[in-house]
């Protein structure tokens, strides 16, 4: 799954607190990383119910800075991910 997040979203902790939360609900892999254009962009590869629990933390959890919205898209998984990073 890779999704968008939008609003203010960095500068305020949001990519550690993103990958704190992908450890919290667990068994996924992938990266939280900043975007030019102030989003953030979060891939999380797992089980879909793992996959799901994230996105729907960055939909309506107690996140840092304020979500306008989340764009999400679900592919197949690539893998080749050591863990869930802040890049």
């Amino acid at each position: 799954m890779t999704a968008w997040v939008r609003g203010r979203v960095q500068e305020v902790g949001f990519r550690w607190f993103t990958r704190a939360n992908a450890l919290r609900i667990g068994g996924l892999t992938g990266f939280a990383v900043n975007l030019g254009d102030g989003r953030v962009q979060v891939v999380a590869e797992g089980p879909k119910d793992r996959c799901e629990d994230l996105l729907e933390w960055l939909r309506t959890g107690d996140t840092p800075g304020h979500v306008d919205g989340v764009t999400e898209i679900w592919a197949t998984p690539r893998g080749g991910y050591d863990g869930f990073e802040i890049r």
